[in-house]
């Protein structure tokens, strides 16, 4: 944290990150959906490849691919907050793969609560000492891994699920 904000108020020290970091988030989601659109829209590659690229990300599967990360991909935005590096990754695909607006900004809106909140107050440096301290001892390296592992189960299970919910039957009606 800047030394200039060491010891101000929590609500001036929440809204000066606050303010940064939405800033920061609109700029690189709409400088990532404009390019997008401005390369699929706007250019007709001349090279072999380049030209296969292109009609593959205006396909229909690119189209799937996006709707897949509009309906779980929307949780990775406030959690991109979380994570020290994920917030440009993060932030930008959602403006690549042209995320609906309302919901990204709701989501990003949530995203800079927890960045602000966390940024202004011990949060920031308690996180930091805990993730260090977790990854620091093999046990607690093991606690991480474990705990990612479950989180990766629990979303695949659900992706599953849902997958065999929309198949149709033997009758070809949807289940």
């Amino acid at each position: 944290m800047p030394s200039w904000l060491d010891g101000g108020p929590f609500w001036a020290l929440f809204a000066f990150f606050f303010v940064v970091v939405l800033v920061r988030t609109q700029a690189t989601y709409w400088i990532a959906r404009i390019v997008t659109e401005w390369s699929l829209d706007r250019t007709r590659p001349v090279r072999p490849w380049a030209a296969r690229v292109h009609t593959w990300l205006a396909s229909d599967a690119a189209g799937r691919g996006a709707a897949a990360i509009d309906r779980w991909g929307l949780v990775a935005v406030p959690a991109s907050f979380l994570a020290t590096g994920t917030k440009t990754v993060v932030n930008g695909a959602a403006g690549m793969l042209r995320m609906p607006f309302g919901r990204y900004l709701a989501a990003m809106l949530l995203g800079c609560a927890i960045h602000a909140t966390i940024y202004a107050t011990v949060g920031w440096a308690a996180w930091t000492a805990a993730l260090a301290a977790a990854t620091g001892s093999p046990w607690g390296l093991v606690a991480v891994v474990v705990l990612l592992a479950l989180v990766a189960a629990l979303v695949v299970r659900s992706v599953r699920r849902h997958a065999t919910s929309d198949r149709p039957d033997q009758r070809g009606t949807a289940r």
